[in-house]
């Protein structure tokens, strides 16, 4: 037995620990299921020619043949599927096109496994070892060289493209390396065994070398740069739910990322070149802006910031932030730049300006003017308290105000419920319209529930789709009845959103908990500790009416 058999044995061994490497040590993501699909397709081709070489077997020679240029054909595909995720273009590979990548490589493997008439190969010597190649492995190579090419042309088009971003290249050319070294030692097996093997002894293991050593470098790219790590897979979609305009740009000044707040009021897209100096020049600043631009021009790793005003159709204030990205050596790479929008906080101070003002013109109508002081911190004092989306009390109304609703009803002894409620498969509202569509839902949703309400009843936003609806003088017969009320109210209204042409209907699962038994003597210290507890009890519910089907309603006993 030769010692080439043994060398690719090895060669496959140590496919097998980077395979098992990538599968501990990296999150799965449909990329990484892709990625071990292309790598197990790499291993096939030594352990094949290994078992080739150990068996004498005709028929198992021809098997493990077949089974490794099966594999080969297999791997072009795979191959153009990576360099497709690894380049930021899997986002464009419908199932269609995936299927018309794939037809290819599926008709070569079909060749190679059908063998009609010894077209793919034919035994020498009475067995696979040595083998005579017919014309449908030309076809095979001439398939995967198209692979190849295309390949290629992915990752040169991301190489030279001014969008895309200076950690991509860098893997991209990681990645080019890997692919010129596989492409070469397979083209120069094909060219001394196949070719020329009638006048050039054999050099065995060429293109098991090329793999392994393609191999190494696709994994030093996964883990050099992350590749396949969820959470920048995810980055989109968390910065779009950051509320003030967010700007990545990279050393060339090329946006690389732009959030959808930032939208609203800068008209910019990813790949353009910003100049930061011209934007400055067509907009309004507050101060100087030289200490701003001395450190942004000659890349001082500081947050610096600077206030602007932008003329569209009203005045907007915004805080520019701009802030260094820096790799592992301290090495500037970019910038993220946020705008922060103070345009009512801006207001608010001139309104205060003003009225001082008027304070020290008119003293004789000094009450007058505290009047209207009063007036306007009580509308700063319920912005607080309100929840900007809904128009709800929020979970700052629940520890400051309601406590003590909560505290003078235990000392009259008078009775109270609490129910929490939120919206059956938001998330599936939000992944199919939109969070802008979402956000319309939650506030219809929210008016809905407020006709459903008595003028004494509080309703409050918990969080996300949670709502709270605290019932005073309220036991539970007449809890029950309440909550039945908003949950009916609820489910029978269909809400018109945007430019959806059908309504969103939702439905609500509603925990709630009544206190009508009281102990005079025992008024809880901590009053926040107390109500967290109820509500606690009511999320049990909330939960039991959810295991239950949803669109229902759950009370929860309550316990001294």
């Amino acid at each position: 037995m030769s010692l080439s058999v043994w060398y690719d044995l090895s060669l496959f061994l140590l496919l097998f620990a980077l395979f098992v490497y990538v599968f501990v040590t990296v999150t799965i993501t449909d990329m990484r299921k892709v990625y071990l699909l292309f790598h197990f397709l790499m291993m096939l081709w030594p352990l094949c020619q290994f078992a080739t070489g150990v068996t004498r077997d005709g028929h198992l020679q021809l098997l493990y043949v077949t089974l490794s240029f099966v594999a080969l054909s297999m791997l072009g595909s795979g191959w153009l599927l990576l360099t497709a995720f690894l380049t930021g273009n899997a986002s464009k590979l419908g199932r269609k096109r995936l299927l018309l990548l794939s037809i290819p490589a599926v008709v070569a493997a079909v060749g190679v496994v059908m063998n009609p008439f010894s077209l793919f190969v034919k035994p020498l010597e009475g067995g696979y070892i040595h083998r005579e190649y017919g014309p449908w492995f030309w076809v095979v190579i001439v398939i995967l060289l198209c692979y190849f090419f295309a390949s290629l042309s992915f990752l040169f088009r991301a190489f030279h493209s001014c969008r895309t971003i200076l950690t991509i290249k860098k893997q991209v050319k990681i990645t080019l390396w890997g692919i010129f070294v596989l492409a070469t030692f397979a083209l120069t097996d094909l060219l001394l065994n196949v070719v020329l093997r009638e006048w050039l002894p054999i050099v065995p293991g060429l293109t098991s070398a090329g793999i392994f050593i393609s191999g190494l470098f696709f994994v030093y790219v996964i883990k050099r740069y992350n590749v396949l790590d969820i959470v920048s897979i995810a980055h989109e979609d968390v910065i779009n739910t950051i509320p003030y305009g967010i700007m990545v740009v990279d050393e060339n000044e090329s946006i690389i990322e732009v959030n959808k707040a930032l939208r609203l009021f800068v008209d910019v897209n990813v790949g353009d070149y910003f100049d930061m100096e011209k934007f400055l020049g067509s907009v309004r600043i507050v101060g100087s802006s030289r200490r701003f631009l001395d450190h942004y021009k000659y890349k001082h790793n500081i947050l610096s910031q600077i206030e602007i005003i932008v003329e569209q159709d009203t005045l907007s204030h915004f805080i520019l932030q701009a802030s260094p990205i820096v790799d592992s050596y301290r090495m500037q790479i970019g910038r993220i730049l946020m705008f922060q929008d103070i345009s009512q906080e801006r207001y608010l101070v001139k309104e205060l300006n003003r009225q001082n003002e008027i304070l020290r013109e008119r003293n004789h109508s000094l009450d007058s003017i505290r009047n209207e002081l009063s007036i306007a911190n009580q509308k700063l004092k319920e912005m607080a308290l309100t929840d900007s989306l809904t128009n709800c009390y929020n979970r700052h109304y629940l520890t400051e105000q309601l406590t003590q609703q909560i505290k003078a009803d235990i000392q009259e002894r008078t009775p109270f419920s609490l129910i929490l409620f939120d919206v059956d498969f938001f998330k599936a509202i939000n992944d199919r319209f939109g969070h802008v569509i979402g956000d319309e839902v939650l506030y219809r949703t929210a008016q809905t529930v407020k006709q459903a309400l008595r003028s004494t009843d509080i309703l409050i936003r918990y969080g996300g789709e949670e709502f709270i609806i605290y019932f005073p003088d309220t036991d539970h017969r007449l809890a029950e009845q309440l909550a039945e009320q908003v949950r009916l109210l609820v489910e029978t209204t269909h809400i018109l959103v945007g430019h959806e042409k059908e309504p969103v209907s939702v439905t609500l699962s509603v925990g709630g908990l009544s206190v009508e038994n009281f102990d005079i003597d025992h008024i809880p210290d901590n009053l926040e500790g107390y109500v967290m507890g109820l509500l606690s009890e009511a999320d049990k519910a909330l939960y039991q009416a959810k295991s239950n089907g949803r669109n229902r309603i759950e009370f929860a006993e309550y316990q001294k």
